[in-house]
């Protein structure tokens, strides 16, 4: 689920270069039953998760007063801090960064190539996504292939 939400959120970014307030928030209200299914405890782990999640939003509050970052990036890589684990959310920042800097490369080619003369806009909600289904890729199907192969 969490990997069909980061598609939309990309595809809306793209398309409007915009993330839905309701995308962000099913995002981080989804959080709790991750972390009651993937058997989290309240301490140290589910204030871990939050704890990270605050930083990146105080972080990500301030590349957004600088105008840095659009507001729905904000909320989108402050959801998904609920859901990655620390290690892997900055593995997932390093990600996004590689990402988002070929997409801004593109994008500027693009614009550069089509004469356009108003302010480049990046769909960095695509890098994020990108970055997102990354994580979810490397961090959780290895474990479901060797549980699979145990159980067959």
């Amino acid at each position: 689920a969490l990997a069909i939400a980061l598609v939309v959120a990309a595809f809306t970014d793209l398309r409007r270069r915009q993330i839905d307030n309701w995308l962000n928030a099913g995002i981080a209200l989804a959080a709790p039953a991750f972390w009651w299914a993937s058997g989290l405890s309240l301490w140290p782990d589910v204030a871990l998760q939050l704890g990270v999640a605050l930083a990146a939003f105080a972080v990500l509050a301030g590349l957004f007063a600088l105008r840095a970052m659009g507001g729905g990036d904000v909320k989108l890589l402050t959801a998904l801090a609920l859901w990655i684990e620390p290690g892997w959310f900055l593995k997932l920042l390093v990600v996004m960064a590689l990402v988002g800097g070929v997409l801004t490369i593109v994008m500027g080619a693009w614009h550069v190539a089509r004469r356009q003369r108003d302010r480049l806009q990046i769909p960095y909600g695509v890098a994020i996504a990108a970055a997102g289904i990354w994580v979810l890729g490397a961090q959780y199907l290895p474990a479901a292939s060797l549980a699979a192969a145990q159980a067959g």
